[in-house]
């Protein structure tokens, strides 16, 4: 396994810009990312604060108790516990069979940067998972791409979900979830590993409620060694440790919509659009109904002084929803505005691993950071990977592909190139004019009827279209057999594009990460985290 560092830009120009720490982008942030000694200076903020670090570890532990587990895992609850203790955290939705694969680089770089930064720190720092079990976006964490005669199919989970229930509340028919992954996995083709890949997710179905669950019983088979913690957003039982804070937030809506409205004005000045959408009545909480099993956002109806949502079916006043924040908390839930200020109120948080959307949305929030006298933690872009097999090498020096290009465009253009080479010049000049003598010839005809029989025109139009249909269809067919004669060429284009950019996105965005635990083994996660990553906003290409 070797990892070779490539310069390619992010899929926004914000983020592409915070890789290089431009002034512009940079004054939106409390830390650079890219600098040891703020991590030194985030410690020590850290350590003049004060956390519910048993609670949380407590929570987190009685969690993961139906998960698989290890001595390493055990290890980071007992470090969570201490005073001195940090933690790196990022998180994701729970996408079926662990979704694309940027939620397994990501989790790779929450345990690769927390490693990094306790030797570097001499302090306990412990790698966390969120797992986003409370948003209700179903479509965005129901599918996987499968490659059948080298096209990419999507392959959709059989359960349907028609309400804006939370991910955490979708239950898990285990025979339907079973037949479907057994297919999945199949498609992937046999390998030494496969069975084992089965039975592991037979058994992670079979101990599974919901498909938050069946996520967590995936990751931790996967990462277990490594000492991750996971932890549901959508857990009631959470709810309860986040009881105060949910009062702050409802207490100070107004000032928290204000501030991330201003700070969108100062980031357009820069002519950086808004990455979150919002009214200026937001409350950026959700409330959830548990009769319609739905997940509802909450705005505030100033002359009414209510707080209201889904057209005015429900309302609230400030005296009832500050009596549902400390008496049943787990009728709210946060948005992406007040989902960073609560991870910041209840987790050490020495870094954050984001994403490029949400680099862009993060830096929205400082001014409601400082609201509440907090500062935003260090936001490192995670690792970007791009796995690449030797015989999708192979197939690229053959075809005579440059890498990074291809990484960044795909093969569609070059394959086009190659399609065109293969046209007989003279037989389609043959075939043009042919069709452009049919069409003067049928002209004049249509001259002769406009005098001899105007009633005759339409028919002599149609027979005309179906003329020039056949011939399309012949050339068509002679187009086909000459891509049939160079058919494994052109597989090797589709293999290459299915392999690098698929669909015309990166790799990680596509393809789902157990094709290649099943290819090489679950050794293959522990063969990764081996690797020294370095967080310089670099492209990480992986040979194997």
């Amino acid at each position: 396994m070797e990892i070779v560092n490539l310069s390619l830009p992010a899929t926004n120009r914000f983020a592409t810009e915070y890789l290089t720490c431009t002034a512009d982008v940079q004054r939106n942030f409390h830390y650079r990312y890219d600098d040891q000694l703020e991590y030194e200076k985030r410690l020590n903020e850290l350590m003049g604060r004060s956390f519910m670090r048993s609670e949380l570890a407590n929570h987190i532990e009685q969690y993961m108790e139906n998960f698989p587990t290890s001595n390493q895992v055990r290890a980071s609850l007992k470090k969570l516990r201490q005073s001195n203790s940090t933690v790196v955290i990022g998180g994701q939705q729970a996408g079926i069979l662990t979704g694309p694969l940027y939620s397994i680089h990501k989790i790779i770089s929450i345990i690769a940067l927390a490693k990094q930064k306790e030797q570097e720190l001499n302090t306990p720092v412990v790698p966390v998972f969120w797992i986003a079990g409370e948003d209700h976006d179903y479509q965005e964490v129901n599918h996987v791409y499968v490659d059948k005669d080298h096209k990419l199919e999507k392959k959709i989970y059989p359960e349907k979900v028609r309400d804006k229930r939370m991910v955490s509340y979708i239950s898990l028919d285990h025979d339907q979830c079973l037949t479907w992954v057994e297919e999945i996995i199949q498609s992937f083709g046999e390998t030494e590993h496969t069975k084992k890949l089965l039975d592991c997710l037979e058994s992670a179905i079979r101990k599974s409620n919901s498909f938050v669950d069946f996520f967590a019983h995936i990751i931790m088979q996967l990462f277990k060694e490594s000492g991750l913690l996971i932890i549901d957003s959508g857990d009631n039982k959470l709810r309860t440790l986040e009881r105060e804070f949910f009062i702050k937030q409802i207490n100070n809506f107004k000032e928290i919509t204000k501030s991330v409205k201003d700070q969108q004005v100062e980031l357009n000045k820069s002519d950086f659009p808004s990455a979150i959408e919002m009214s200026n009545n937001a409350v950026n909480l959700f409330y959830y109904d548990n009769e319609h099993n739905e997940r509802i956002l909450l705005e505030y109806d100033e002359t009414k002084e209510v707080f209201y949502g889904k057209d005015g079916l429900i309302q609230f006043s400030m005296e009832k929803m500050l009596e549902l924040a400390g008496e049943f908390p787990d009728k709210l839930s946060n948005n992406v505005v007040t989902r960073p200020i609560m991870q910041e109120w209840l987790f050490p948080t020495l870094a954050f691993i984001a994403g490029p959307g949400e680099i862009a949305y993060w830096a929205e929030l400082k001014k409601a950071f400082e609201l509440f006298s907090l500062k935003m933690p260090p936001i490192v872009p995670r690792l970007n990977i791009t796995i690449l097999d030797r015989s999708i090498e192979r197939d690229l020096k053959e075809l005579d592909l440059d890498l990074q290009e291809t990484l960044t465009f795909g093969i569609e253009k070059k394959k086009e190139e190659f399609l065109q080479s293969l046209k007989v010049l003279h037989l389609e000049k043959i075939f043009n004019n042919t069709k452009l003598e049919l069409q003067k010839n049928y002209e004049q005809l249509e001259v002769y009827l406009q005098i001899e029989d105007r009633g005759l025109i339409p028919l002599l139009k149609k027979n005309e279209k179906l003329l020039l249909k056949q011939l399309d269809f012949m050339e068509s067919k002679l187009e086909d057999s000459v891509h049939l004669k160079n058919e494994v060429v052109i597989n090797k284009y589709n293999k290459v594009g299915n392999a690098l950019r698929p669909l015309g996105s990166p790799q990680e965005r596509i393809i789902n990460g157990l094709y290649f635990i099943n290819l090489y083994g679950f050794n293959f996660i522990d063969d990764l985290l081996e690797n020294t990553f370095t967080f310089d906003g670099t492209h990480k290409l992986i040979r194997i």
